[in-house]
C-alpha cells in the first residue's frame, strides 16, 4: 500500500505590504504580502521568506537562488527562468502558477502542494521532494533526472513527457494523473503506484525499455 503525502498546512499572520524597491540577497522578509509586483530580474538569492503570501508577481529571471521559503502561499505566480535552484520550499503552497523554465535543480521541497496552473520545462533533477502534491496542474517536460521523490502524488494532473532518467522513487503515486507521458526514465519506476489503465497506455515504452519486439 503506498503511502499518502503529508501536506502542508499554512496559517498565515497579519501581513504587512512589501515596502518597495527590490528584493536583496541573503534578505529576511518575515510576514511579508508580496503583491502584484514585477520582481522580474532582481537577485534576492540566499533570502528567507517565512509566513509570506506573494501574489500576482512577475518572476521573469528573478535570481532566488539556495532561497528559503517556510509557512507560505504563492499564488498566480508568472515568469520564465526563474531561479530557484538549491532552494528550500517546507509548508508551502504553490497556486495557479504560469510559469517555462523553472530552476529547481538540487532544491528540496518538503510538504508542498502544487495545485492547478502549468508549469512547462521545470528542472527538478538532483531535488529531494518528500510529501509532495501536484493536483490539478499541466507539467510539460517536467525533468526529475536524478532526484529523490518520497510520497509524492500526482492528482487530476496532466504529465506530459516527464523525465525519471536515475531518479529514485518510493511511494510515488501516479495513479491520480489524467495524462502520463514518460520520455525517460520508465526503468526508474520501481516505488511507483500506476493503475491497469496507465499500464495499458505506457506498454509500448516498457517493452522498449526491456528490449521486447511486439510484432502481429
Amino acid at each position: 500500500m503506498v503511502k499518502g503525502a503529508r501536506r502542508p498546512e499554512v496559517r498565515l499572520p497579519v501581513l504587512e505590504p512589501f515596502a518597495g524597491g527590490e528584493l536583496e540577497p541573503d534578505g529576511d522578509y518575515d510576514g511579508v504580502e508580496f503583491r502584484e509586483l514585477d520582481l522580474a530580474e532582481q537577485d534576492g538569492g540566499g533570502a528567507r521568506f517565512m509566513d509570506c503570501a506573494v501574489t500576482g508577481c512577475a518572476l521573469d529571471g528573478t535570481r532566488l537562488r539556495k532561497a528559503r521559503v517556510l509557512d507560505s502561499v504563492l499564488t498566480g505566480l508568472r515568469g520564465v527562468g526563474t531561479d530557484l535552484a538549491e532552494a528550500t520550499l517546507r509548508d508551502v503552497e504553490v497556486l495557479d502558477a504560469r510559469l517555462g523554465g523553472v530552476q529547481l535543480y538540487g532544491a528540496v521541497l518538503e510538504r508542498v502542494v502544487v495545485r492547478g496552473g502549468k508549469i512547462d520545462y521545470l528542472n527538478l533533477r538532483q531535488a529531494r521532494l518528500r510529501d509532495v502534491v501536484f493536483e490539478g496542474c499541466v507539467l510539460v517536460e517536467p525533468d526529475f533526472g536524478g532526484a529523490r521523490l518520497e510520497r509524492v502524488e500526482f492528482v487530476d494532473c496532466a504529465l506530459r513527457s516527464v523525465d525519471f532518467t536515475a531518479a529514485t522513487l518510493s511511494d510515488v503515486d501516479l495513479r491520480g494523473a489524467v495524462e502520463l507521458g514518460i520520455a525517460g526514465g520508465v526503468g526508474r519506476l520501481s516505488g511507483a503506484v500506476i493503475s491497469a489503465a496507465q499500464l495499458l497506455d505506457l506498454a509500448p515504452v516498457l517493452a522498449g525499455e526491456l528490449g521486447i519486439r511486439v510484432e502481429g
